[in-house]
C-alpha cells in the first residue's frame, strides 16, 4: 500500500501514449492501462489498435510494470460522460484504494513528473484511512491547441486538472467534488493538436461530444502563425474561458519543456497557490462543519 499507481485510459489515441507513458515510467510502482473489451469509444464506436503497439509497449515495459484492464467500458443507456467518469472509477478500483491513485490521459505529457511525485508524498497520511479525508491532488496543463509547421498554438492560459486522489467517489470524468489540493506542477495537453481527420472523430467520440460549439471547429481550422492574436474565445465548450493564443516557434518535445518554464505566465505563483489552497481548506472546512450540524439535528430530533 501507499505506493505510486498510474492509470491511463486506451482508446482510439493510443499512439499518444508513446510520449505519456516515458515521463512517468520510473517514479511509477504500477501503471494500469484500461481499454475497452471490444475496442468501443464512450459513444460506442469501434476502433483498432495496431499490433505494432503492443510490440513497442513489450519493449518499452523494461521493469514489467505494465498491466493491462480490459472491461466493458461502454453501456449505450449513459453518456459519453457518464462512461468516461464510470470507466476511470472502474479503474481506480482496479489500481487499489490505499494506493495514490494517478490518472493521467494519453495525450497529457508530464514536464516533471518526479517532482509532483515529491510533493505528493508530503499527504501520505491521507493514505491511512482514505474514505474519511478524501482529497484530490491537482496541477495545470498547458493545452496545445494546434501543431503548425514551424511551432505550435496553445492556449496562453494554464487550466486546472485533478490527477491524483486518496479515495476516486468520482462524480464528473476525475473531478470528485472533494477537496484540492493545488501544486505548481504542469502537463503538456495534447488536447486539441492533431490532424482535422483525427480530431473531428475525436469530438465525436469523446465525453463532451454533446457539448462542442458550433463555431469550435472553424476558428481552429483558420488559425495559424500569422494571424492566432485575432482569434479570441477558442474553448470547445463555452468559448470565453479561452481567451487567447499564444505561439513558441517550436515542436520539439524538450524545447518545448524548456520554453515553458521559462515563461511566468505558463507557471503558477506561489501566492496564487496558496489562495487556491485556503480557499479550498475554507470551503471544506465549512462543509465539514455543516454536515456535523445537521447530522446531530438529525440524531436529536
Amino acid at each position: 500500500m501507499k505506493k505510486i499507481h498510474i492509470g491511463f485510459l486506451m482508446s482510439y489515441d493510443y499512439e499518444k501514449l508513446k510520449l505519456s507513458l516515458p515521463p512517468v515510467y520510473n517514479n511509477a510502482d504500477a501503471i494500469f492501462i484500461a481499454t475497452d473489451i471490444k475496442q468501443r469509444t464512450w459513444s460506442g464506436n469501434t476502433f483498432k489498435i495496431d499490433t505494432s503497439f503492443y510490440d513497442w509497449l513489450e519493449r518499452f515495459d523494461t521493469e514489467n510494470k505494465i498491466t493491462f484492464y480490459k472491461d466493458d467500458f461502454y453501456i449505450p443507456e449513459l453518456t459519453a460522460l457518464q462512461n468516461d467518469t464510470r470507466e476511470r472509477h472502474m479503474l481506480s478500483l482496479k489500481m487499489g484504494i490505499g494506493n495514490w491513485l494517478i490518472q493521467i490521459d494519453s495525450d497529457e505529457i508530464f514536464i516533471n513528473f518526479s517532482a509532483f511525485i515529491t510533493d505528493l508524498r508530503k499527504y501520505d497520511s491521507y493514505l491511512d484511512s482514505p474514505h474519511k479525508h478524501p482529497i484530490q491532488i491537482a496541477g495545470f496543463s498547458i493545452i496545445v491547441y494546434k501543431y503548425l509547421d514551424d511551432g505550435l498554438l496553445y492556449v496562453d492560459r494554464p487550466t486546472k486538472v485533478q490527477l491524483a486522489t486518496n479515495y476516486p467517489n468520482y462524480k464528473v470524468a476525475r473531478k470528485t467534488e472533494e477537496r484540492v489540493i493545488y501544486t505548481r506542477h504542469t502537463l503538456l495537453h495534447e488536447c486539441l493538436s492533431r490532424s482535422e481527420e483525427e480530431l473531428r472523430f475525436k469530438l465525436d467520440n469523446w465525453s463532451h461530444n454533446v457539448d462542442v460549439n458550433d463555431g469550435f471547429l472553424d476558428k481552429w481550422k483558420r488559425a495559424n502563425k500569422d494571424n492566432y492574436k485575432t482569434i479570441s474565445d477558442v474553448y470547445y465548450m463555452e468559448p470565453e474561458r479561452w481567451k487567447n493564443l499564444g505561439f513558441m516557434e517550436s515542436k520539439d518535445l524538450d524545447e518545448i519543456k524548456d520554453l515553458i518554464t521559462e515563461m511566468p505566465d505558463l507557471n503558477m505563483s506561489k501566492s496564487y497557490l496558496l489562495s487556491k489552497n485556503f480557499g479550498q481548506w475554507f470551503k471544506h472546512l465549512k462543509l465539514f462543519n455543516w454536515n456535523k450540524k445537521h447530522d446531530f439535528e438529525r440524531y436529536f430530533n
